[in-house]
């Protein structure tokens, strides 16, 4: 079958445009510590601490183990 896509094209294409996505969101979390914003030390904890828990758990997969997922809630 010419021209079909490896696995390994096709993750890298896809892992691209999906951590480009990812890094780009995440930036748009951090424009929330501009002056048009409130918040407190707490909320920033749980924004950070979910983030952290969502790339843990990247980590886990990728090392083949099942992350425990959780919502997201201030």
């Amino acid at each position: 079958m010419a021209g079909a896509e490896s696995k390994q094209d096709k993750f890298k294409r896809l892992a691209s445009k999906r951590v480009t996505n990812a890094i780009h969101k995440i930036e748009l979390i951090g424009n929330l510590s501009g002056s048009s914003y409130e918040c407190n030390a707490e909320d920033v904890e749980k924004i950070i601490t979910a983030l952290q828990q969502a790339v843990n758990g990247v980590k886990e997969r990728f090392s083949k183990k099942a992350p425990e997922k959780k919502n997201f809630e201030l």
